[in-house]
């Protein structure tokens, strides 16, 4: 999988912008606040419709602007399709082949992206949130089933929370709709955790074999899924589902005493271990850092596995982070694999040696403009102009 090129319109501080990508390995190479981070974000936004740094979509809009448009086509071993966003003070609109989709969920996994960032070693050390989103969002990609009952889980969710404060204020009374709501909270329930299972088993996997080779077979990488039912692999769904509703039987008064839903996928977690040792706890940096790497990579190949198709990469100023070991391994990683992104303020001598033939975009103000002294020239060039040296539109 790759994205031929990308069409901006009125995307942050990018007023209008056409630009054809390397099928390898893309740099973007500027100072800090040129619109760098804001083309990542413009890829992560047409896989995912939505921004990994604001959860407010008019914030994608740019100055003194009323919509903002983010396209382009998706090449895939037998088919290309043309992806196109708009946001708008109204909402948002997605088509997929010219065609508006009704829901968002039949949107996503058209484009598939890993977004490798600093603030993902966040991953590790941060909060359980941190990681269920990890997890949601990933796994999203690459299962329909998964994104719909996510979303169905989250407004049951919100519903059982309400009904739980009227019950807390004695504004309510029913616990016939409250059960309801514990019933319909509990199957939903019981797939999201059945998936994450699935998926986290054959994560571990490919992380495990990425952890060997970066730690120099010093240590093994294990995943720990934590939640109160004590879910584990081995467990069918009508298992998950039974005990889910055993629990809310059990906590009901204490549910209502608090006036929110103290059991369910939306409060587990994710422990990383190495060598038996939780490494958000005990780990060193170098260890988390490392553990961090492992995932993200581990993720390219799963996503391989699951939709055939290898996943876009985007490292958004990544190099700077880690350590000529870690660089090396990573990548080494994706060289000839999958088709990267890469923002930095500099090349690296060691990502000059061991990134081949790559496409470099010298980013400033919101314009790009190509380094043809050492990019490649496959499918590269810029659709503005003949020169190719120009993408931005005036």
């Amino acid at each position: 999988m790759y994205l031929e090129g990308l069409h901006l319109k009125n995307f942050r501080n990018y007023a209008d912008l056409d630009v054809k990508f390397n099928q390898g390995v893309n740099v973007l190479l500027g100072e800090n606040a040129q619109g760098k981070t804001n083309l990542l974000e413009a890829i992560y936004v047409l896989a995912l419709t939505r921004s990994h740094r604001t959860a407010n979509d008019r914030d994608l809009i740019g100055w003194q602007a009323n919509e903002a448009l983010v396209a382009g086509r998706v090449h895939k071993t037998n088919t290309v399709t043309p992806l196109e966003l708009t946001f708008s003070k109204k909402g948002k609109k997605a088509k997929v082949n010219h065609l508006e989709q009704a829901r968002l969920s039949a949107y996503v996994g058209n484009l598939n992206v890993i977004l490798f960032a600093p603030e993902d070693l966040e991953l590790v050390k941060g909060s359980p949130s941190v990681r269920r989103h990890f997890i949601d969002q990933e796994f999203g990609q690459m299962s329909p089933k998964y994104l719909y009952n996510a979303g169905q889980y989250r407004s049951i969710l919100r519903q059982r929370n309400n009904y739980l404060r009227q019950l807390q204020r004695k504004q309510a009374k029913d616990l016939v709709y409250l059960g309801v709501l514990s019933d319909q909270l509990a199957a939903f329930g019981a797939e999201i955790v059945a998936a994450r299972l699935n998926f986290l088993d054959q994560l571990a996997v490919w992380a495990q074999q990425v952890h060997k080779v970066i730690s120099q077979e010093r240590e093994e990488l294990a995943f720990e899924y934590v939640n109160q039912i004590k879910a584990m692999r081995e467990q069918s769904v009508d298992a998950l589902y039974k005990a889910y509703q055993e629990q809310f039987e059990r906590q009901q008064a204490k549910e209502i005493e608090q006036g929110t839903t103290l059991i369910g996928p939306h409060r587990d977690d994710l422990h990383f271990m190495v060598n038996g040792k939780n490494v958000q706890t005990f780990g060193s940096q170098g260890q988390q850092r490392t553990t961090a790497l492992s995932v993200k990579l581990a993720e390219i190949d799963l996503m391989k596995a699951i939709t055939g198709e290898y996943p876009v990469l985007l490292l958004d100023d990544v190099l700077s982070e880690l350590d000529d070991a870690r660089q090396t391994h990573l990548l080494r990683s994706i060289q000839d694999k999958v088709q990267t992104f890469l923002t930095t303020t500099s090349l690296s001598g060691i990502a000059r040696k061991l990134i081949n033939d790559p496409t470099i975009f010298n980013i400033a103000s919101g314009h790009l403009s190509q380094d043809e002294s050492v990019s490649s020239s496959d499918g590269s060039d810029s659709q503005n102009g003949d020169d190719g040296r120009e993408t931005q539109q005036e």
